[in-house]
């Protein structure tokens, strides 16, 4: 099986070569697990759930879906947990304002007690549009039923679930 979906995969340092990369994390909601000790509840989000990250071209295609893990851990440590870093590392590469202090390009935060200068504003809204298609590609992933509603199953089946989903998006494409 595992050898089936790989087949479909497209290496991400290939599909990425000579094109700007987007990076986005998204939460996806999972059954409350806390009883069984693991650590899935996103304060940000409130929920339970498994931190993606992923990464898109201009036109909104997919290019890369991350391994899972916990909706307790940051983008930044999602990124850095990732094979992203390597995969894209020669590349230009722009994420939102939980990717600072990486290697993304990103937008300025406010600064504390103060306000954000015209500049840098101007700067965020010119990232934040160009940031609009990695969120398309992440809606486009949660139209499979199984990323968009409340996952039930096994903790321990949901990467191959994602990996499944993510070599069908790609089959579907033609890549």
């Amino acid at each position: 099986m595992e050898k089936v979906l790989n087949s479909h995969v497209p290496d991400s340092t290939e599909v990425s070569r000579g094109r700007i990369v987007l990076i986005d994390g998204t939460l996806i909601r999972t059954w409350d697990w806390a009883r069984e000790g693991t650590s899935m509840f996103s304060g940000k989000h409130r929920d339970t759930g498994f931190n993606l990250q992923i990464a898109a071209t201009f036109a909104g295609d997919l290019l890369a879906v991350s391994e899972p893990v916990p909706g307790s851990r940051h983008d930044t440590h999602a990124w850095r947990q990732s094979t992203f870093p390597e995969a894209f590392a020669a590349r230009e590469n722009i994420g939102d304002l939980g990717h600072v202090g990486t290697s993304l390009l990103t937008g300025q935060r406010k600064p504390p007690g103060r306000e954000r200068s015209v500049g840098d504003k101007v700067a965020n809204q010119s990232i934040n549009t160009l940031r609009a298609a990695v969120e398309r590609a992440i809606a486009h992933l949660k139209d499979w039923k199984i990323l968009a509603t409340r996952y039930r199953g096994p903790l321990t089946r949901f990467p191959n679930i994602v990996r499944t989903i993510t070599a069908l998006t790609f089959y579907k494409k033609g890549w």
